[in-house]
């Protein structure tokens, strides 16, 4: 990633939030996702429950590590990519993607699951004993949610009206085991990388450019691992009644109606760092290998 984006693209960053957050001037830069501007006490008061903020010691010692984001794509069904999935040292999947009944597909290993509070999966059976929880913070209920989680505390009623969606009231996750994800990432991602604007005080809130979080997560995969490959990416718009995601009902059109990620921009990021050889594509969401297509 770095020969290819050369000083846009950090080469030293910490993937997680550390616990000096004194000497990391650069994360309060922004408001979230992008930073964590004015939240400096709610970040402290947090990490302070946070006894460990890297991978584990098991997978730091690795020589060369192999990572694999997986996205949530309906190009996923029937590949049955799920063995070659687990192969893999790290595997990520994203928000509440299910491995309960599509093993075949998508595997079952799960070394990090990145999410944000209204992505958490409701199910408990969704959840490694020894995987990781990334969270990304998106505002500030969502540090609430997040240490209410790591405390295993009831978040109180009034505070649940701040999501747009139904979120977790428990994750059987241990405190060792959940990691905050760097904002600089995000930052890097869409300001540097993507090259969005970047977000300007508007009457009635920021004017930001989010990037997905399945393209936060191969950016974070860059800092994890040596190898990067991912598996399920890809939105063909041009097929408004194809399945979405490999586990619901929803179709391709689903897309036109979001207005927070430029998805366009996203697949020719995406595209880039295939014909580099910098990721790997194992379904041929981005770049198809089955049918024998360049791009």
């Amino acid at each position: 990633m770095g020969r290819l984006f050369m000083e846009k693209y950090s080469m030293n960053a910490s993937p997680f939030v550390r616990r000096d957050i004194k000497t990391q001037e650069a994360i309060f830069k922004y408001k979230p996702p992008f930073g964590f501007h004015k939240f400096s006490e709610k970040l402290q008061d947090l990490l302070e429950l946070l006894p460990e903020y890297d991978l584990p010691e098991s997978l730091q010692s690795k020589p060369c590590k192999r990572c694999v984001v997986v996205g949530s794509g309906g190009v996923l069904n029937g590949l049955e990519l799920g063995y070659a999935l687990n192969q893999f040292d790290i595997v990520i999947r994203l928000n509440n993607a299910p491995v309960q009944g599509y093993t075949d597909d998508v595997g079952n290993k799960t070394t990090i699951r990145m999410t944000y509070p209204e992505g958490a999966p409701l199910s408990e059976h969704e959840y490694y004993p020894n995987g990781l929880f990334v969270a990304v913070l998106f505002k500030s209920v969502d540090f609430d949610w997040i240490q209410a989680m790591v405390k295993n505390e009831t978040l109180p009623l009034w505070m649940r009206l701040f999501f747009w969606k139904q979120v977790a009231e428990k994750i059987p996750v241990l405190p060792k085991h959940i990691r905050i994800l760097n904002p600089l990432i995000v930052k890097e991602t869409a300001f540097d990388i993507l090259e969005y604007p970047e977000p300007r005080a508007m009457f009635w809130g920021w004017d930001k450019n989010v990037p997905t979080i399945g393209v936060m997560a191969v950016v974070l995969a860059s800092h994890l691992c040596d190898e990067v490959s991912i598996a399920g990416f890809g939105y063909d718009l041009s097929q408004p009644n194809t399945p979405l995601h490999y586990f619901d009902n929803l179709c391709m059109a689903a897309m036109n109606s979001q207005r927070m990620h430029n998805v366009t921009t996203e697949a020719k990021f995406l595209q880039k760092l295939i014909k580099e050889r910098i990721v790997r594509d194992l379904s041929g969401g981005i770049h198809c290998d089955f049918c024998g297509k360049t791009s």
